[in-house]
């Protein structure tokens, strides 16, 4: 059984989680290994260092703006390149994201929430939410 208002405070959990963890790694990228240093990653996997600094950027404002509801279907689309390019650089260690080098089964994971993400859209207590989901919202009241 569905109803409108479960939809919307299950699209809220996921929404604040995904948000939550875009957050805490692109914090780590510029606290722990340092923008220099997820640069110099990114150069020793071959990739340009914009796409660092690129990588840090949407994983920090877009994990913002998924925890408050802001542009939640657009960001979530915006996020999946970055996870499937993780999904890439981590394919070589094999499926286990706990082998040595991880593994791309969490990255992939983490690509398929956001598009679901996507569809779902904002979810309750969205500082923007879409205008489906303010019709679901009063449906639900």
């Amino acid at each position: 059984m569905n109803n409108p208002q479960s939809t919307l405070y299950a699209a809220t959990l996921l929404r604040i989680s995904l948000g939550t963890l875009a957050l805490a790694h692109g914090l780590l990228k510029i606290l722990v290994f340092t923008p220099a240093g997820t640069v110099g990653f990114f150069a020793s996997l071959g990739l340009p260092a914009f796409l660092a600094y690129a990588t840090i950027a949407i994983e920090v404002v877009g994990g913002i703006a998924l925890i408050a509801g802001v542009f939640t279907r657009y960001v979530s689309i915006a996020m999946i390149p970055i996870l499937l390019g993780a999904t890439y650089v981590h394919s070589g260690a094999g499926w286990l994201f706990s082998n040595e080098g991880g593994g791309w089964e969490f990255p992939a994971f983490w690509a398929v929430a956001l598009a679901v993400q996507a569809l779902l859209g904002d979810g309750a207590f969205a500082l923007r939410m879409s205008a489906r989901n303010r019709r679901l919202e009063k449906a639900a009241a």
